[in-house]
């Protein structure tokens, strides 16, 4: 048994994937990431032909709207044709941003929430409702950022303390996305491994890898249009070396390769995961 929703590498998809991936007569994918926001609307043949994934793959559901810290009343509209998505294709899972997108309309981006104590209490309140609607645990992404929200050096937390705080309230699960991780210490100037290092490793539903776009020396992007880069692929050894083997996912949203060449980073992931299986074994059996 794993404590897991899936296993393996996965791969988020992408309608321009759909046709390359549907063609691929074993490609290197265990589990598959769908926005619902994406595929609620759907109808006709495009429906059927997502409805085909969910039934080749196990899936899991990251969220795009849900506006978990913002000032708007939660959607629960939205929430109950989530839930039927959820039901419907048979989700292991959802997960969701640590940030807010809406303020009496959509904002298209992922605003950063306040590190804050208030804030820690206000989004894990909200948090924990959208788990009662769901009946079940929901996991949350911690969030690329470019600036913070201005508050009283007396009331601020730090990044990594304020995400604790909201995953123990609220008591949620984690999407640890290690990209999010290396953009935010460029941008910020800390250590993104000893801030991977720092997250409750037992709350980790699975990993996020992607790549960015480097807007200058002190400024990275995060993108999902390019290849994941070594300091990346480093930083997902050192979560595997701290939480042991992860369910890991790539994340890809325009500018897309040939698809062998999003296989051959699916086939990276699979090597690093065998490689950590094996590190393992070897040392279970050395201290037995």
């Amino acid at each position: 048994m794993t404590r897991f929703p899936v296993t393996g590498t996965g791969l988020g998809l992408r309608r321009a994937l759909m046709g390359p991936l549907s063609q691929a007569v074993s490609p290197p994918v265990d589990f598959l990431e769908v926005a619902p926001e994406n595929w609620i609307p759907m109808g006709g043949r495009l429906r059927r032909e997502f409805r085909a994934f969910t039934e080749r793959f196990p899936s899991v559901s990251h969220g795009l709207s849900l506006s978990l810290g913002g000032p708007e009343p939660l959607d629960f509209e939205l929430l109950g044709q989530i839930k039927g998505f959820l039901a419907e294709h048979r989700v292991l899972c959802y997960t969701e941003h640590l940030s807010y997108c809406g303020d009496h309309g959509h904002l298209y981006d992922l605003m950063p929430i306040p590190f804050t104590e208030e804030a820690v209490h206000y989004v894990a309140e909200r948090i924990r409702r959208v788990q009662d609607f769901l009946g079940q645990r929901i996991g949350i992404e911690h969030v690329s950022y470019y600036a913070t929200p201005p508050v009283q050096e007396s009331a601020a937390l730090g990044e990594l303390e304020f995400v604790r705080a909201v995953l123990e309230e609220a008591d949620c699960g984690l999407l640890l996305d290690v990209n999010n991780a290396y953009v935010n210490g460029i941008n910020h100037g800390y250590d993104a491994a000893d801030f991977i290092r720092g997250l409750p490793g037992e709350r980790i539903f699975y990993v996020h890898v992607a790549g960015h776009y480097d807007e200058a020396e002190d400024l990275k992007v995060d993108t999902h249009g390019a290849e994941v880069i070594d300091p990346v692929w480093r930083l997902l050894e050192v979560a595997y070396r701290e939480f042991g083997v992860l369910p890991t996912l790539l994340e890809r949203d325009f500018n897309f390769p040939p698809f062998e060449a999003l296989c051959d980073e699916l086939r990276h992931i699979g090597d690093m995961q065998r490689a950590h299986h094996d590190q393992g074994a070897a040392r279970s059996i050395r201290s037995a």
